[in-house]
């Protein structure tokens, strides 16, 4: 499979070879492969960190606030109890690993459909190596704005660099990530993955066997 190659300045420079079995990968039961990955992304993002005090962890006097009979009120317990302002409350949130495990194969897998499928909107493109020696987002703009016509864009580069991070973070619906730490919910939420020439090696050194 050949795709076409671009310059910073959205003009064509020449064409690309993609891997089959990276960018045109198919399965039976991809949308549940899809559908599983998708959802562990998810629940791994939720940190689990909601809680209230209970009954014993709120802090006040355990003694009867008042006598059982004669005063014309309730029934009263502490001024722990949960039917009282200031209390515990019952049944309430706790702290929850909500995590999932998937395995990399599976993950893996699901990458390569998700690539598959970008490939077949037209979403993939390949660009020359951006290098800049200090952060401009301005620079960035012209680039995201010269290629591709969707509105959420992806940029992959092959490694970290500080400049090209600052760069882009600042342009809404534009997220950045190296070549090697690619996954699939990033792909299939955006409507464009800009790659570069050094990152699209890298993701095919690290994600094609």
């Amino acid at each position: 499979m050949e795709i076409k190659k671009y310059k910073l300045d959205g003009s064509e420079n020449g064409v690309v070879s993609l891997p089959d079995e990276l960018f045109a990968k198919e399965c039976d039961g991809a949308d549940v492969v899809i559908y599983e990955v998708v959802k562990a992304y998810l629940a791994n993002q939720r940190q689990g960190t909601s809680s209230v005090k209970n009954r014993s962890e709120v802090q006040g006097s355990r003694k009867k606030l008042f006598r059982q009979k004669g005063t014309g009120n309730a029934r009263p317990g502490d001024r722990k109890t949960p039917i009282r302002r200031g209390g515990g409350r019952a049944f309430g949130p706790q702290p929850k690993d909500w995590s999932v495990r998937v395995p990399k194969k599976l993950k893996r897998l699901a990458l390569k459909l998700a690539l598959s499928d970008l490939v077949k909107k037209d979403g993939l493109l390949v660009i020359e190596d951006i290098k800049f020696e200090a952060p401009s987002t301005k620079k960035a703009k012209d680039i995201v704005a010269g290629l591709g016509n969707g509105r959420k864009k992806l940029v992959i580069f092959d490694s970290s660099d500080a400049n090209l991070v600052k760069s882009f973070s600042n342009i809404t619906d534009v997220s950045t990530d190296r070549a090697d730490t690619l996954y699939a919910y990033q792909v299939l939420n955006a409507d464009n993955m800009l790659i570069t020439e050094s990152g699209l090696k890298k993701v095919i050194e690290v994600f094609g066997s």
